[in-house]
């Protein structure tokens, strides 16, 4: 009897689905409570998720956006490298991003799921490590050329067999990485996810059959593709184009021009990238399993944003693009800060929906993750590496004011850090937070969110940063009429001669105890015409200290009233 012939009561199929969905949860609060590295356990930069043993993915915790849709790309690749030669008790790491992967420093632990001999499925885990070696703590050169500038690489090592650790792969990763015993650590963490989706997922099997199991696993996807094409067939067929600038690739400030054609026929849609430009010298470059990862955040907004995520939502989907654009690089083109490339592909399929769909999309965001990376040596000569993204302001919606202080459209559901994690681990003082208020944001009928002020004084005698920020100069765009957003910053206030100098990509900076570093992100863009901006809201926006009353009269017309 084939998979399709096998049938799958509803109550079945709804607690086969609830359970994968609670055993992806169990994979990520063990990673959180487990890892040693506070990117991974304050931040979240990880995602778990189960696939089918052809590779589909069927369910995944909230967690990193742009991992998420790598899944399958990778698992499937990984399938293909090992042709059959898989056993029970094996594990595979690969952080390779010309298979599927992003950058270097992202390793994904790959366990195939054995019941009673066969495959029943794969578990995965993607995890951002703090150091894999290359030219500079963190291994992401803003100014690498070639990838191997940005640290080892592992794609498709078994790093377990019969649930036994290879030694030998360990001490190829001690022995190329700045912090081992936190790779350790975190592989370790990592490799306890997978373990537990294996436990998980034969208690599964005992209870209702490997058949059965699979046959839901098949009729989720069918299910998810139907709902899919759906809503993409109530959609006005058509051809709609966006185009957008990158500021600069880390090696020079040369403005990168992209561009998409979202073509929308029945009920499939096609993104297609073709006429981006080749593969630029810096690191900012993503590979294709990531540019098809950021297509999917956006088409899953479009067809089912509230919903579990699975590989039958992107069925009606078909990505193209020319090998070896700054969207498909290939080796040895770097793509280490890959997120702020892949991020505008994101922004392209999104900017070319927004008028279509405006009550699921918003005008431009700030973009960029501004991730800044920090290192050097704690009180106790030991070395550290400080690594967090930043929030941000995002565009108005049709209806509502943007949102402010909201991760990156590729981060999805991670945090920064608080405080007083910062401050307890690193050399580090956290001076001020709060919201952009200076620069404000694009203006409009709704008004963009805003971004923020993240000041930190270097404690440390010994330390050096570097960052790589986009929308510097390009500003977030407004929609309807609305106003550009604003941009970011990455500024250093110097505690010897009191000079700010302002950066946006840069490769090195040398800092000195009493510095403060300035991270500054910009806000959204604004919707619609702001002189149809209600009065209500323009006081409320008063009261609240985002605007004064002569921005309020030049940018809304708002007639201030004269007190009697």
């Amino acid at each position: 009897m084939t998979i399709e012939e096998i049938s799958v009561d509803p109550v079945t199929q709804e607690i086969i689905e609830g359970k994968l969905t609670a055993v992806v949860d169990e994979m990520g609060i063990v990673m959180a409570r487990t890892s040693m590295s506070p990117v991974i356990y304050e931040v979240l930069d990880f995602a778990c998720g189960l696939l089918t043993s052809d590779g589909e993915l069927v369910a995944q915790m909230n967690g990193i956006t742009l991992f998420t849709g790598t899944f399958g790309v990778q698992v499937k690749a990984l399938i293909e490298k090992s042709a059959g030669n898989l056993s029970d008790g094996d594990v595979l790491l690969s952080n390779d991003p010309y298979a599927g992967g992003t950058h270097a420093c992202d390793f994904a632990i790959v366990k195939p799921l054995f019941v009673d001999g066969e495959i029943l499925g794969y578990a995965i885990n993607v995890a951002h490590y703090l150091d894999v070696g290359g030219s500079v703590p963190g291994s992401l050169a803003p100014n690498a050329t070639s990838v191997f500038q940005e640290g080892i690489r592992l794609p498709g090592v078994k790093i377990a067999r019969s649930d036994v650790f290879s030694n030998d792969i360990l001490s190829i990763i001690c022995e190329n990485v700045r912090l081992p015993e936190i790779a350790l650590g975190d592989l370790n963490a990592q490799v306890a996810t997978v373990r537990v989706a294996a436990r998980r997922l034969t208690e599964l099997a005992a209870k209702y059959g490997s058949d059965v199991v699979r046959a839901a696993f098949a009729n989720l996807l069918t299910a998810s593709e139907k709902r899919s094409r759906a809503a993409i067939a109530a959609l006005p067929d058509g051809r709609y184009e966006a185009s957008d600038i990158i500021d600069g690739d880390g090696i020079t400030d040369a403005p990168i021009p992209v561009q998409v054609v979202v073509t929308i026929a029945g009920d499939s849609i096609i993104a297609d990238f073709t006429g981006c430009p080749p593969a630029v010298p810096g690191p900012i470059n993503c590979a294709r399993g990531a540019l098809q990862s950021a297509v999917r955040t956006i088409v899953k907004a479009l067809v089912g944003p509230q919903e579990p995520s699975n590989e039958g939502w992107f069925r009606p989907l078909t990505v193209i693009a020319p090998p070896g654009t700054i969207f498909t690089a290939e080796k040895p083109s770097p793509t280490g800060w890959y997120y702020e490339g892949s991020v505008h592909a994101s922004e392209l399929v999104w900017k070319a929906l927004a008028p279509l769909v405006p009550s699921r999309f918003s005008a431009g965001s700030y973009s960029s993750l501004c991730v800044v990376y920090i290192s050097g040596k704690d009180r106790n000569g030991q070395p550290f590496i400080h690594i967090e993204p930043q929030h941000g302001g995002w565009g108005a919606s049709e209806e509502a004011d943007g949102a402010g202080a909201l991760i990156a459209l590729t981060d999805g559901d991670t945090y920064n850090y608080s405080v007083e994690a910062i401050e307890a681990r690193f050399p580090l003082r956290v001076k001020s937070y709060g919201y952009n208020i200076d620069a404000g944001t694009g203006a409009g009928r709704r008004r963009g969110g805003f971004g923020i002020v993240r000041e930190y004084e270097i404690l440390s005698k010994d330390a050096s940063a570097y960052g790589s920020f986009g929308r510097t100069r390009t500003r977030p765009w407004g929609m309807d009429g609305g106003g550009s957003g604003t941009v970011n910053a990455l500024q250093i206030a110097s505690a010897s001669d009191g000079k700010v100098r302002t950066y946006g990509r840069i490769a090195h900076i040398d800092l000195n105890a009493g510095d403060i570093l300035r991270v500054i992100t910009g806000g959204g863009g604004g919707w619609g015409d702001a002189r149809e901006r209600e009065p209500h809201l323009i006081e409320r926006d008063l009261r609240n200290g985002f605007i004064t009353e002569a921005q309020a009269v030049k940018l809304y017309g708002y007639q201030t009233k004269v007190a009697v």
